[in-house]
């Protein structure tokens, strides 16, 4: 299906690997000119390098950390400058250490806001203006489906991905009338070096609290987010939509 948004000019943060890089590789495939992100310079090439051999839109190496708000207004502002203008924004980033009540400081809950809630508000405070001005704009934020059902033992997690939540879902409200939506997808059990970090390389405990039975894949997860992006999901707007397997058991 033509997405219609070939030719558009797309900044994916935290996207050298994992779920970022399943986006990033959905929206080249579809003709969108890509800002590609990253801490490891390495990492970096090598995304950059694997993008850049599909038959696609053109694709630009952003270096630098998304995880505190200059990182994430810089990896904006390099973003622009390298692609003329941002279109499209999918705001990610690492999640804050595993923990539960007993075991996580109050320091810690004000430390999980900086690095977790406040990059997403400095990307989306430097992209949307831009987006409301020209009248069109996607914002898709990678969260997560602790959102809809907490996980246990990431209590940092579940308190901050419920905050930006909140936040996308305000800012939808209020960028509806100018042509930009705002949206969420919540990734579940995917296969990436977050999940092997809580894990271990044995994923099979964690595919097996999964309904269809296997790991999500990242371009699977790739796929949605380009969709949201898209000129057919004009009329979808505060949405947070889960991409799990059918693992999470809310009603919504």
């Amino acid at each position: 299906m033509d997405l219609g948004i070939s030719g558009r000019r797309a900044a994916v943060a935290a996207s050298s690997a994992g779920l970022g890089l399943g986006a990033a590789r959905a929206l080249v495939a579809d003709g969108v000119h890509v800002a590609v992100n990253g801490r490891d310079p390495e990492r970096l090439r090598q995304a950059v390098a694997e993008l850049a051999a599909l038959d696609g839109g053109s694709v630009h190496a952003v270096p630098g950390d998304v995880g505190s708000a200059a990182g994430a207004q810089a990896f904006v502002a390099g973003s622009s400058a390298a692609l003329g203008g941002i279109d499209i924004l999918v705001p990610n980033g690492g999640g804050p250490p595993a923990g539960g009540f007993d075991d996580t400081d109050l320091d810690a809950y004000g430390a999980a806001v900086e690095h977790g809630l406040l990059p997403t508000v400095a990307m989306c405070q430097a992209a949307v203006p831009f987006m409301r001005a020209q009248g069109w704009g996607r914002v898709v934020a990678i969260t997560s489906v602790s959102v809809r059902q907490p996980i246990p033992g990431l209590i940092l997690s579940n308190t901050v991905r419920a905050g930006v939540t909140g936040f996308l879902k305000t800012l939808a409200l209020e960028v509806a009338p100018h042509g930009v939506t705002v949206n969420s997808v919540q990734p579940g059990s995917h296969a990436t070096d977050r999940l092997r970090a809580l894990h271990g390389d044995d994923l099979s405990r964690a595919a097996a609290g999964v309904p269809t039975g296997v790991l999500g894949g990242a371009d699977d997860f790739g796929a949605a987010v380009a969709f949201l992006c898209s000129d057919q999901a004009r009329f979808i707007t505060g949405a947070a939509l889960p991409v799990d397997g059918g693992a999470s058991r809310a009603l919504q």
